[in-house]
């Protein structure tokens, strides 16, 4: 399960623990932030044009490209989110021929050829906010820009009171790397559809265009193969702990591809395989090599499976299983696992994936594989993607040397389910804690040795589900790091800057708060919290260049802070629990 647990014995799976708990008070900013100062992931350029404020009205009008029926989709998709909060009517219908003069228009020409097909521009002026992409694609990434433009109230579900005004501005952005995915392990813990969704909705205000589904693994299978039945029947009765478990019927799986793809997002299937597949295992006593099923299990231990690699069942098997979940699937990858094979030697495990990763291209699709799976001889167009805590690889640099792209998901960066420190209530910690100045201070094009930039296809973010059981606890370890990641993937290395994606990142509370995601609320961040100023400290404020000792006291971010012991230069409520600075609260 890509996390060394073998090393960590069992880990604490019982009641997941409120999730809300924090080390020390988190930082409020002082004031809210300007829109266009406040976007996430930043975009390659904004202008701010003084004077053209756009306001939306109960007039206002939404234009999409005409004659596009994807168009269509996304003013729909826009509409859909601002008449809740808004309460206008906001029809939506063809752009007019030329130039629109009123309300929002989403259209399909005129873009800056640099925005490619992934990216878009956005002029918003007194009169009009027009957004050009060349592709509906890069029109709906622009409608994510679009909402953090408005206030944060804009995502609630209920009728919220305006003013709802978009400053005037020149926007053009396209993304870094074309790939940006997260990861939601459903075996260990069965997550059902409508929390999938739910993600996928997350995902998608983020830029993010890639959902890799971890459907198999010791503990669970959780996608139905009608050739093997009781893959899901009994391998799919139970989870971590030793819960019901579930899985998802080929229509409920083809319902989350659809809804991903709803908001341009691929589903990535993945089948971890040859170890990881206890599950398998025990639900069909021929997979094994003694032809014997091993019980079910529910701990968390890892390495210990394999399927049988000198029986000739196992490959049709793995094929048919390949077959039937590629064919509900259409996207372009099937992720075949392949780590932490302990219980499969290296010949055996190279003989296996020499018969099964042709097996991946007659079912018309290109491997992903956890790095591992470097150990074989890979095609070109396979992609490795690594999830080690070093910065080299040996899988990974022969596989990039053979002309492979590599996705990358450091654990001790890119791990959502990784705490974020000591007193983290939910989580796992084997690759160390993980706060958000860590997941977002590292660049993925000049991270793993001997792979530059041109190697890289993106960066993805895994969530494995060991002490995750509900839709808060995702949201609780994915944010707001899982921001931190998808700016990684999308804005240019130049503008990376930890003291101005802090500020961003604080900016996005309203929003989070109206959509009722119960995020961690790290004191590495400056929270919004969507009621103006947090009051005015008489304190003197804190100065970076200034020598504090113990039982210093300052204002910072709206809060009274004390020294613990010498420090220059260490921002109050930026270092955490280990953190010079005390926090007495808001002033």
């Amino acid at each position: 399960m890509k996390t060394l647990k073998a090393r960590l014995g069992r880990a604490f799976v019982g009641v997941a623990l409120l999730a809300g708990a924090t080390t020390a008070a988190a930082p409020v900013a002082d004031a809210a932030t300007p829109p266009l100062q406040a976007i996430v992931p930043v975009p390659v350029s904004v202008r701010a044009v003084t004077g053209s404020d756009h306001t939306l009205t109960t007039n206002t009008k939404i234009y999409t490209q005409a004659g596009s029926a994807q168009a269509k989709a996304v003013g729909d998709y826009l509409a859909g989110i601002f008449r809740a909060s808004t309460g206008f009517p906001l029809p939506v219908s063809d752009a007019p021929s030329g130039t629109p003069a009123d309300g929002i228009s989403l259209l399909l020409s005129g873009a800056d050829s640099r925005v490619g097909d992934q990216g878009y521009q956005l002029n918003s002026t007194s009169a009009s906010v027009v957004l050009r992409a060349t592709t509906a694609q890069g029109l709906f990434g622009g409608v994510q820009t679009l909402r953090q433009l408005l206030p944060g109230k804009i995502e609630s579900p209920t009728v919220q009171q305006g003013p709802w005004t978009i400053p005037g501005a020149d926007i053009l952005d396209y993304p870094r790397f074309g790939y940006r995915g997260a990861m939601l392990d459903v075996a260990r813990h069965f997550h059902p559809v409508a929390t999938v969704k739910r993600y996928i909705d997350q995902l998608a205000q983020y830029k993010i265009n890639n959902l890799h589904l971890h459907l198999a693994d010791d503990q669970g299978w959780r996608i139905q193969i009608d050739s093997w039945p009781r893959l899901t029947t009994y391998g799919g009765s139970t989870q971590v702990g030793g819960g019901a478990g579930g899985y998802y019927t080929k229509a409920q799986y083809t319902e989350i591809v659809n809804y991903a793809a709803s908001r341009f997002i691929t589903v990535i299937p993945e089948i971890d395989m040859p170890g990881h597949t206890n599950a398998a295992l025990a639900s069909y006593a021929e997979l094994n090599c003694n032809n014997t099923a091993p019980p079910l299990r529910t701990d968390t231990a890892v390495g210990y499976s394999s399927l049988c690699i000198s029986k000739e069942i196992t490959y049709t098997f793995v094929n048919d299983v390949i077959r039937e979940v590629a064919a509900l699937t259409p996207g372009p990858y099937f992720h075949l696992g392949g780590d932490e094979a302990q219980a499969t030697s290296d010949a055996d495990y190279r003989t296996f994936m020499n018969r099964v990763l042709p097996m991946v291209a007659t079912a018309g699709k290109q491997v992903v594989g956890w790095h591992e799976i470097g150990k074989a001889t890979l095609p070109a167009t396979a992609t490795p993607q690594f999830w080690g805590t070093t910065t080299s690889s040996t899988e990974v640099t022969n596989a990039v040397a053979r002309g492979s792209k590599v996705i990358l998901s450091p654990a001790n960066k890119a791990y959502l389910d990784m705490k974020y420190n000591s007193s983290t209530p939910i989580g796992l910690s084997w690759a160390g804690y993980i706060e958000v100045q860590d997941a977002y201070n590292w660049n993925p094009g000049a991270y793993l040795s001997g792979v530059p930039e041109s190697a890289v296809r993106g960066v993805e973010s895994p969530l494995w589900t060991e002490t995750v059981v509900t839709p808060a606890n995702i949201d609780y370890l994915a944010f707001p790091r899982l921001p931190a990641h998808a700016e990684l993937g999308w804005s240019p290395w130049s503008t990376h800057d930890w003291n101005t994606f802090r500020v961003r990142l604080g900016a996005q509370a309203p929003r989070w708060q109206a959509q009722g995601l119960d995020y961690y609320k790290s004191s590495q961040v400056p929270w919004e919290t969507g009621s103006g100023n947090p009051g005015t400290c008489s304190l003197p404020a804190w100065d970076r260049a200034s020598v504090y000792t113990g039982g210093a006291t300052v204002s910072h971010n709206g809060h009274k802070w004390t020294a613990q012991w010498w420090t220059q230069g260490e921002e109050p409520g930026a270092g955490g629990q280990w953190g010079v600075w005390r926090d007495n609260g808001t002033c």
